[in-house]
């Protein structure tokens, strides 16, 4: 009895992703003196203590926000300060009050996704087997009952979370609500209390300031000049610590941005906007400049003109990226490579560890002249869920891992410095086809494929439009001139594709080998020998006719 087919989902079309929308440069601030430090600290406290403020106010609003209580809040807050700092503090009140609601729609869809999973291996009888696509029920009906348990307070909390949705509230933490639980565990972060402070008191400050088209070097608040000079425009009350004209305060340190400095340049010397925010690098202690500015939405490369010069396709996995070039028509090129990563330590090493592999891969793919790199559109949200993969903690630990997000936005961003495009493709069934297809035949005796490498070919494959099969199905014996070239690898008309393999001539059977020797065929005798044996002269004898 055969098994019915496994019915496969819907797989996307591949698509260009769209390149940056901005562009953020940094640059430490040298050689500033103790009185530069003081007058930091005080406005950054002072600035902090007003956003936290504002804050309060716009989540006390919730949904019935409006324009109206918006230029209430600013009124408020110019008299303090200026209508400059006043316009950023709540504009960054608005960025983070809208950044929480996308969070608490996380949030909810998070919950949503454990409370179906649970319902369904709730549902099952106990000890059943799951499947590929979906988990069984539970071993033990004490292990049923605490799950049961678990759906009941994960449906109080999804519960509470729709109701703060729907009615506008959000739960916000200047400073973030990782430092302020770091509190109550010194101990584990290996911190004191006065570290901690120092930690949790500059994480409040704010020093940032909008940049304004048309005003002097792009920006009136935090303005900084061709050669390099800051100076600071001080609230109201701090206008008594003033060295320049108009309550401006210029830093003894200056900056240059040697990466993108040149366009820094342009964009200030025309006068146009550039945001600026100024923080501290507690356990440095140094202090930089952040310049960041948007750019003009640029439409993406074509697909069609991505393809035309091969693909890079990249495998994504938890410790590298397994990457292996692909002609136009869907061929491997050349031996795998593969860039690896640690993602383990600090958010900064992990970082550094994306940006340098992310670098190696670019660098690559430059030197192979492809003008496109072919990637998954991951997506782990449901992956993610304790609920799905129930005890197998180490493999949710390495889904979580993968920065796909962070990933792909860097990606993307550094992939459009070098004029080179980023094909996102559906991640369906690579990982499974590509090891079923490529990685056999890719693999010779002095190269090992793996798995990763055969889905980099699947995943490239599908960039460039062809099936990740190999071959389409053959023809029948007598109609290959009919039905026409069996492989879906390259059109007919493309010189080197694989033909019919011309007749093998007999000349090229008689062909010497190292002794000498010749064969006609791979199981015949050597011919030296059957030229000795009718060497000797046999002569049949005349047969006997009798009547």
């Amino acid at each position: 009895m055969t098994r019915p087919k496994k019915k496969l989902r819907r797989i996307d079309a591949p698509f260009v992703s769209l390149g940056p929308s901005g562009v953020t440069v940094r640059d430490r601030l040298k050689g500033l003196t103790p009185e530069d430090e003081k007058v930091l600290r005080l406005v950054g406290g002072h600035m902090g203590a007003l956003a936290s403020r504002d804050l309060k106010a716009r989540c006390a609003d919730g949904l019935e926000h409006g324009k109206e209580t918006w230029a209430a809040r600013k009124r408020d807050l110019t008299v303090e300060s200026s209508s400059r700092w006043a316009g950023s503090v709540t504009k960054a009140t608005h960025d983070q009050w809208a950044l929480s609601r996308r969070g608490q729609a996380a949030y909810l869809d998070s919950l949503d996704a454990g409370i179906r999973m649970l319902r369904h291996r709730l549902s099952l009888p106990v000890g059943e087997k799951g499947t590929k696509r979906a988990p069984g029920g539970y071993r033990s009906t004490h292990e049923w009952f605490v799950k049961s348990r678990r759906l009941a307070a994960l449906e109080e909390r999804y519960a509470a979370a729709r109701a703060d949705g729907e009615a506008g509230r959000v739960h916000v933490v200047s400073g973030g609500g990782r430092l302020l639980n770091t509190r109550h565990n010194l101990a584990a972060a290996g911190l004191t209390e006065a570290e901690w402070r120092k930690r949790w008191e500059s994480a409040r400050w704010f020093l940032a300031a909008d940049g304004e088209s048309g005003k002097r070097f792009g920006n009136e608040t935090i303005r900084v000049t061709p050669d390099g000079e800051v100076s600071i425009k001080l609230p109201a009350p701090l206008a008594e610590y003033a060295n320049a004209t108009s309550g401006r305060y210029v830093l003894s340190a200056k900056v240059s941005f040697p990466h993108r400095g040149e366009e820094w340049r342009d964009r200030i010397e025309a006068n146009r906007a550039v945001a600026y925010r100024i923080h501290l690098d507690v356990d440095r202690g140094r202090w930089y400049l952040d310049a960041c500015w948007t750019r003009p939405v640029v439409r993406p490369m074509p697909l069609a003109t991505a393809r035309a010069a091969g693909m890079i396709g990249v495998d994504t996995n938890a410790d590298h990226f397994a990457a292996w070039h692909l002609d136009a028509h869907g061929n491997p090129v050349g031996n795998p490579h593969r860039f690896p990563y640690d993602l383990t330590g600090a958010t900064t090493h992990r970082d550094a560890q994306i940006r340098h592999a992310i670098t190696r891969l670019l660098h690559w793919a430059k030197r192979c002249g492809v003008t496109a790199i072919g990637l998954e559109n991951l997506d782990f949200t449901a992956e993610a869920t304790r609920e799905k993969h129930g005890r197998r903690k180490r493999f949710r630990q390495l889904v979580s891992g993968i920065p796909t997000g962070r990933l792909r936005a860097r990606l993307v961003s550094m992939a459009a410095e070098l004029d080179m495009a980023i094909v996102a493709v559906d991640p369906a069934y690579t990982s499974q086809w590509g090891a079923q297809h490529w990685q056999k035949p890719m693999a010779a005796p002095t190269r090992k494929t793996t798995r990763h490498d055969s889905a980099a070919v699947a995943i490239g494959r599908r960039a460039l439009g062809h099936p990740i099969r190999r071959r389409t199905a053959p023809p029948h014996d007598d109609r290959s001139d009919r039905r026409g070239h069996r492989t879906a690898q390259a059109p007919s008309g493309v010189r080197g594709r694989e033909e019919t393999r011309r007749p093998v001539t007999d000349r090229a059977h008689d062909a010497r080998s190292r002794t000498g020797s010749t064969r006609t065929r791979a199981t015949s005798a050597p011919k030296t020998v059957r030229d000795a044996r009718s060497a000797v002269a046999w002569i049949q004898d005349p047969l006997l006719l009798t009547d």
